[in-house]
């Protein structure tokens, strides 16, 4: 009897991987999408962080597809990469890494490592407490182990050389770290030092994941941060669209990603990076909102909508009743419907190049 159960287990566990199989090769464009990065990202690693930078209680989730509760994600339903997947023929939302209600059939086809308020910069992810990038690889790495336990070496080898990564970190380098009265940063650097000092940390990031088999990414630009609401917010001369001074810093970081993406596709075999050039569209969008179907780009519609971020994001400070008039859902995170936007114009362009 205790026979026959186990051939019934092992018969259930082959029928469910050759299942797997069967829809990754006949509907799914890839294998997997993989994703590194932070809050743009974080599909709910930090809830599980001793870390004050969470979006795991309502407001946030309200909108999130038919459960409509927080799941981590900042934004009022999902991100980028969860439409990524869906357009990729995968499942329409990427789990957490370190979420417990998800396990490694769940993580086959994506998976994400993101940890909101991280940054490329190790010192940035200290500021807050959460998960640094290069941590984010370490977890790839045991991801990988996992993996071939559960598909086989040949398939879990295919899935991570053919599978989509998504890279999307930066911005919190300059808000969180940099500009920061608290942080040492802007001592030993010039802004375009460490623009540099962060694109070598980029290249070192890049080579690593690549060494452990990607191949396919797709590493998001800078978009202008200065004109998020919490850093108009923070303008002495408010009134102004934008703080030009991050803006400039971005177009910068922009260019020297560039560069070094090119450099690495000469250098290392089989490596498709791409840039996910992101500037002039989102800048476009908030000049513009009303082409996207949008009514208020300067303010988020949590609160305020000037400096309502986390937990200063809660039942207490009202969300607008309408998020997809608004281009942001909070102070810094746009919302469900700008992602979504987004998602379709990098799936048209950027993640559209891979072979």
């Amino acid at each position: 009897m205790k026979a026959q159960k186990k051939s019934i287990l092992l018969l259930t566990e082959i029928i469910t991987v050759l299942i797997y199989t069967w829809i990754a090769e006949t509907e799914a464009k890839v294998p997997a999408l993989i994703v590194f990065g932070d809050s743009t990202v974080d599909a709910g690693n930090n809830n599980v962080l001793p870390t004050a930078l969470k979006a795991n209680f309502p407001p946030y989730g309200r909108d999130f597809m038919d459960t409509r509760k927080p799941t981590g994600r900042f934004s009022n339903g999902r991100v980028a990469t969860d439409f990524y997947s869906e357009m990729y023929g995968l499942r329409s939302f990427v789990p957490a890494y370190l979420d417990p209600e998800y396990g490694i059939e769940d993580f086959a086809v994506g998976v994400c490592f993101a940890s909101a308020g991280t940054g490329i910069d190790p010192a940035t992810a200290r500021v807050v407490s959460v998960i640094p990038l290069l941590k984010q690889v370490e977890l790839f790495d045991e991801y990988q182990a996992r993996l071939e336990g559960y598909l086989g070496a040949e398939m879990a080898k295919k899935t991570i050389s053919e599978g989509v990564y998504v890279i999307s970190i930066g911005t919190n380098d300059f808000i969180e770290n940099y500009y920061a009265f608290s942080t040492p940063r802007v001592l030993e650097f010039t802004p375009e030092r460490y623009v540099q000092f962060l694109i070598d940390l980029a290249r070192e990031f890049i080579v690593q994941i690549y060494m452990l088999g990607a191949r396919k990414i797709g590493f998001t630009g800078l978009s202008g941060m200065g004109c998020l609401p919490f850093e108009r917010n923070r303008n002495p001369m408010w009134g102004s669209p934008c703080i030009e001074t991050y803006n400039n810093i971005a177009i910068d970081f922009n260019s020297k990603l560039q560069q070094m993406t090119d450099e690495l596709n000469n250098a290392l075999p089989d490596l498709q990076l791409r840039v996910a050039h992101l500037y002039d569209f989102v800048a476009n969008i908030i000049q513009n909102p009303s082409l996207y179907g949008f009514e208020e780009a300067q303010y988020g519609c949590c609160g305020t909508g000037t400096y309502e971020l986390g937990y200063l994001c809660n039942e207490y400070t009202p969300a607008c009743t309408d998020a997809s008039k608004y281009v942001f859902w909070d102070a810094v995170h746009p919302t469900e419907k700008t992602s979504m936007i987004v998602a379709e114009y990098l799936m048209n362009t950027t993640f559209s190049e891979f072979k």
